[in-house]
């Protein structure tokens, strides 16, 4: 039995094809949405985060011998948890994670943290877009939202979200509330519809549409800040579904 972190869609189709090739899973995810499309490939799921020791303890109760971990590459404390849980455990633990991209381009500033993306958006007048989702967003309504700046957030459109913009005074018009990945037509569409100035997002890489929304903004000549991922050591990374195959082969 394998504990499966999915994070993100490759990682779903990573879960589709352990299964296929007879591996049994439990998943674990954090959203409901994210629980529906693993029940439609009849992968069993557990929603919610966990700690450590409620990951031993599933580890226990399922028999688990391995934990892949294929949680979003900004989900830090996941992947410390999961790596706890396996050393406790003695377990094996895999990490997948999608590959890096490099850019290079003198609109682009690159950042360690959200806390310093947001000081130096802070200096910038107009629409500041935030494409980083809901989870560190009470760090930018701290500096972002002032008379000089229109603080736009996209994402994702549930009730949680919503009601998160609301306590930390994001108006309702400066919401985007939309599931992606989006074109990058649909980027630009709306980077002009509301006359966007500084675009702020994350490097989750091609999957995760960074290069969509990095190109767009690009082109339009507008400013981007990047926040470049967590720096961890993992045990056993993989970068390609074939290397997570080959490193459960070895076991």
């Amino acid at each position: 039995m394998i504990l499966f972190l999915a994070g993100t869609s490759d990682a779903r189709e990573l879960a589709i094809e352990l299964q296929k090739k007879g591996h049994s899973l439990l998943a674990t995810v954090v959203t409901d949405s994210a629980a529906n499309s693993l029940k439609e490939s009849g992968i069993a799921y557990h929603v919610g985060r966990l700690s450590i020791e409620e990951m031993a303890a599933i580890v226990h109760e399922k028999g688990v011998t391995t934990i892949i971990d294929a949680s979003h590459p900004y989900a830090e404390e996941a992947s410390k948890t999961a790596m706890a849980a396996a050393e406790q455990c003695k377990l094996t633990y895999i990490r997948y994670e999608r590959p890096q991209q490099q850019y290079v381009h003198p609109l682009i500033a690159e950042v360690e943290t959200y806390e310093e993306a947001a000081l130096i958006a802070r200096e910038h007048k107009g629409t500041v877009m935030l494409t980083t989702g809901s989870k560190t967003l009470a760090t930018f309504t701290k500096h972002l939202l002032i008379d000089s700046i229109r603080l736009v957030c996209r994402m994702l459109p549930n009730k949680e979200n919503m009601e998160k913009c609301d306590l930390l005074g994001v108006k309702q018009r400066d919401i985007i509330a939309i599931q992606g990945p989006f074109s990058k037509e649909l980027n630009t569409a709306l980077y002009l519809q509301y006359e966007t100035t500084l675009v702020i997002t994350k490097e989750s890489g091609k999957v995760g549409s960074v290069d969509e929304k990095m190109d767009a903004a690009l082109e339009l000549n507008i400013p981007v800040i990047l926040i470049k991922r967590p720096k961890i050591t993992y045990i056993n990374q993989c970068s390609t579904f074939e290397e997570v195959f080959q490193t459960l082969g070895g076991i």
